[in-house]
Order: structure tokens, then C-alpha cells, then sequence
């Protein structure tokens, strides 16, 4: 007769009472590299500690994490001391770690900084090579896995925020050995073919061996030489990359990448709405300010007496005329007055005065006599009187 079956549940609280009661299991001693490291929102630490063949599920209480020295991250090599015990409801064993201390770098944490230094100092990260994302692209590149929830997501937010946008996929392998040629690869073809105006880089969350791909210099190459803008969305938000870094621009899921590339049509109508609508407003402020001038400009003298103006004119013109004639009045005045003067002083002067006292003038040959010298006998001689001449001779 077969014996009674048991429950799920019996064998695994059976197996749970087994582990328990080993002591060598309640205080394990245990090395390896953290991988798929997650640290949950209550502040409790769940990871895989894995060595070259093997793995085991780890869990760290916030209670028993809260004294650690250092950040746990995928790579890291540690020592844990803890306790293995079964989780009944899955039926899987984990350990439970009491206490963990760094144990050295993982060999693909450590190529992993090697490769991020060495692009940095060959300027990969520079913010000047960093090219703009397209406000409104007309087609988005999407280079991931064909199946998913990252395609999908990428659609659905996409569309939602714009139904006119064309989004085309080149299927790429995300993980495993030759997925990094095979994005480069990808990226390439889009850019010799002009493909698209933006492209998402994407995949879901991981281990640091799941994202491997994304950390290899032959992707970062082709990223930096890419002329078509390259968003990255690789992995979870605290999960970093090489293509991170590289990127034109890097987005924390695949989800916010679409939100980053594709513009809200219904944000952009509500604005233009807006505009529209500010705009009017500003034209109608503008037209009752140029009526309000009118009014006032109407009123203005100018127009409710336009000779006024002239009038104004022309007695500042009879004014001018009057200083005018004023000045010619007295610079006719001051030059009579002084031309008096300078014909007294030359009447003063002048011989013909001295001759009405009955003295003459002496010629000769048109010239004055002033000397004796100046004759000889037989000179015709001219004598000037003040009432006319009379020759005579020198005998």
C-alpha cells in the first residue's frame, strides 16, 4: 500500500527543521562576490553571493546592515557570517547574514572602473560631446530585446504621449557573450541607414554579468562616434553603465527614456493653447492703450487749434526780426560814430588844410618838392593852391 502523500508546505517545514537543527548551518562562514544586488525601500538588503561555479540567495536585515562601513554593490567580494534557513513559503534556502566586511573587488566590478577611468580621461564623458535631443522627434530608435516588458513599455508611453510617432526596433541580445558587438552593430546600421532622429539604448534590470554588455568599450565606442542622439536606459535607476555615461543623455528606466524622447502632444496644444490665448489677451491690452493714445493725442492743441502753432511762430519771427534790425541799427550807429572820427583825424591830416592857411604845393612831374635840391633852372613847375594850380618855371 503507497504511503500517505504529504502537503507542500509539511515537506517544507520538514526540510526547515532539518537545516535548523544543524548547527554547522547556524554559523556559517562564507566568501564570494555580490551580484543582483537590490536594497529595498524598508532599508533590508537582498543579493546573490556567487563564486566561479555556484550561487546562493542572501538576505540582510535593515536591523543588522545599519553598522556596515561601506556600500554593498554588484562585484564587490565580501565575507558573510550568517545563518542558512529555509524560506518555507518558496521552499528555497538563503543566508541570513548576521555581519559582512569587503573581501576585494570582483574582477568585473574592477574592469569595470579600469574601462569608466580610462574613457573618462579619453574625454567620452565630456559634456561638450553631449549632442541635444530632438524636442520633437518624428522617429525613435529603439535598440532591445524583440520580446519584453521594455518594448512594451517604450510603446505604450510613446504613443500615449504622442500617437504620430514612429518608433522602429532593431532586435539587439541584451545579455550574454556577443551581445556588445551586436548593440555596436545595431547602432551602426541606424546611423549609415539615417534611420531614426533619437535613440533608446535599453534593457531591464540585472546583475552586473546581465549588464555586461553595456559596459564593453566596443559599445562605448559606438555610442560616442554615433551622429544620431543616443538616450541610455539600461537597467534600474541606481544601476549605472558605461553606456550611461557615454550617452547623450541617460534616463533611469526605459519608460522615463520615452518620456525623455517623445514630447507630450497634449502638453504642447495646452501651450500653444496658451500662447494663443495670452496672445490675444496682449493684442487686445495693446489695442485699448493705442485707442487711449489716440483719445489723448486727439485732444492735443495741435489739432483742437493747429494755428496756434504758427501764431507762436510768427511772433517769435517778428521778434528775431525786430532784434535783428535792432543789432543792424546799432552796428550802423557805432561805425557812423567811428567813421566821423577817423575823417576828423584824417581832415586833421590832410594838406588841403594846410593850404587854406595861404600856403601851396610844390610839384614836379606829379611828384611833391621837398627840397631845393630838387630844381635846377628851367624846371616846369606845378604850384597847388587850395582854390586850384598855376605852372611857372625856375629861372
Amino acid at each position: 500500500m503507497s504511503p500517505e502523500p504529504m502537503s507542500v508546505t509539511t515537506l517544507n517545514k520538514y526540510i526547515k527543521d532539518k537545516i535548523a537543527q544543524d548547527e554547522f548551518l547556524n554559523n556559517v562562514y562564507v566568501k564570494g562576490e555580490i551580484s543582483n544586488f537590490k536594497h529595498h525601500y524598508t532599508g533590508h538588503m537582498y543579493f546573490t553571493l556567487k563564486d566561479g561555479t555556484s550561487l546562493i540567495k542572501c538576505i540582510m536585515f535593515k536591523t543588522a546592515n545599519a553598522n556596515l562601513n561601506f556600500v554593498p554593490k554588484d562585484g564587490m567580494k565580501v565575507l558573510i557570517l550568517g545563518t542558512v534557513a529555509v524560506f518555507e513559503r518558496d521552499g528555497v534556502y538563503q543566508i541570513y547574514c548576521k555581519a559582512m566586511k569587503e573581501d576585494g573587488i570582483g574582477s568585473l566590478y574592477q574592469a569595470y572602473e579600469e574601462l569608466k577611468r580610462k574613457l573618462e580621461q579619453e574625454g567620452y564623458f565630456d559634456q561638450t560631446h553631449k549632442k541635444k535631443i530632438p524636442f520633437m522627434p518624428q522617429t525613435i530608435g529603439v535598440l532591445t530585446s524583440q520580446t519584453g516588458a521594455v518594448i512594451r513599455d517604450i510603446i505604450n508611453v510613446s504613443t500615449r504621449r504622442n500617437p504620430n510617432v514612429h518608433i522602429k526596433l532593431y532586435p539587439v541580445p541584451v545579455q550574454g557573450e556577443g551581445a556588445g558587438e551586436k548593440i555596436a552593430e545595431a547602432i551602426k546600421f541606424m546611423n549609415n541607414r539615417k534611420i531614426a532622429d533619437v535613440l533608446i539604448l535599453a534593457r531591464g534590470g540585472g546583475s552586473l554579468e546581465d549588464l555586461w554588455p553595456f559596459n564593453e568599450r566596443v559599445v562605448a565606442d559606438a555610442i560616442y562616434n554615433s551622429e544620431i542622439p543616443i538616450i541610455s536606459a539600461v537597467g534600474h535607476e541606481t544601476d549605472f553603465t558605461i553606456s550611461d555615461f557615454v550617452a547623450d543623455l541617460r534616463a533611469p528606466t526605459p519608460s522615463a527614456a520615452a518620456e525623455l524622447a517623445v514630447a507630450d502632444i497634449n502638453e504642447i496644444k495646452e501651450k500653444i493653447s496658451s500662447y494663443n490665448s495670452r496672445a490675444k489677451l496682449a493684442l487686445k491690452k495693446k489695442i485699448e492703450y493705442m485707442k487711449l493714445l489716440l483719445d489723448k493725442t486727439s485732444q492735443s492743441p495741435v489739432f483742437t487749434n493747429p494755428t496756434q502753432k504758427i501764431n507762436e511762430y510768427y511772433i517769435m519771427l517778428d521778434n528775431i526780426s525786430k532784434n535783428l534790425e535792432n543789432l543792424v541799427n546799432i552796428k550802423l550807429r557805432d561805425a557812423k560814430i567811428k567813421g566821423a572820427e577817423l575823417i576828423a583825424k584824417l581832415d586833421a591830416l590832410s594838406p588841403l588844410k594846410t593850404l587854406t592857411r595861404g600856403y601851396c604845393l610844390t610839384e614836379k612831374d606829379g611828384s611833391l618838392i621837398v627840397s631845393s635840391k630838387q630844381l635846377k633852372k628851367g624846371d616846369n613847375i606845378t604850384l597847388r593852391f587850395t582854390d586850384g594850380t598855376n605852372n611857372a618855371q625856375i629861372l
